[in-house]
């Protein structure tokens, strides 16, 4: 693990890099608000009802964001995989209880960045801001309009498609639950698109 926690902060810092440029001098004001987590399968890293406080870069592994409704039904609100972000971000925007749980669905190496510090960072560093504008922009405004548009355009074979694109080999890693739970579609629908896809 050690050996390669040089590797993980650089991909952090790409992943950074691909919205906005960050000099050296900037990303050093980076590395004291991060800490690494390791975390098994099926632990929850962020439960109902708990206040977050960091956002998660997922250097290896797969975690899922899911709602308990009062009668014990759970649905899943998204699936994150290596280099992607995850986090309650209205939780950490208003310090209030998160409305939905983040559970490990494979073992994870995880970067933790403390929220409050980082929004300093933002605050304070043109780099960190034009990073934060950017990403907002494209995860929640341009994907979330995309995804919208597919759950309501787009037919379930279409959308599992899409999902393999982005992700091409989460069928062989996230349970077939999962997956169905991501797609608004029962794991019956997936495993009927999945044998129609093999034999067309």
């Amino acid at each position: 693990m050690e050996s390669k926690k040089a590797y993980y902060i650089d991909c952090l810092r790409s992943k950074f890099e691909t919205y906005t440029p960050i000099s050296q001098s900037s990303w050093e004001l980076m590395l004291p608000i991060l800490n690494f987590q390791e975390i098994q399968k099926g632990e929850d890293l962020l439960q109902n009802g708990q206040v977050a406080r960091y956002i998660h870069f997922i250097c290896k592994g797969a975690l899922r964001a899911y709602i308990t409704d009062s009668e014990g039904n759970t649905y899943n609100k998204n699936i994150f995989l290596e280099n992607d972000f995850a986090a309650s971000t209205v939780s950490c925007l208003r310090s209030k209880p998160s409305s939905f749980t983040l559970e490990a669905l494979e073992d994870c190496i995880l970067i933790n960045i403390d929220y409050k510090k980082y929004k300093k960072l933002i605050e304070d560093t043109i780099e960190f801001k034009n990073f934060y504008i950017a990403y907002l922009e494209n995860n929640w405004v341009i994907e979330k309009e995309q995804r919208e548009i597919s759950l309501v355009m787009d037919n379930a074979t279409e959308r599992y498609l899409k999902l393999l694109k982005q992700y091409p080999n989460i069928d062989q890693r996230i349970q077939q639950l999962h997956l169905a739970a991501h797609l608004g579609i029962t794991p019956t629908q997936l495993s009927r698109i999945r044998k129609e896809l093999k034999t067309s």
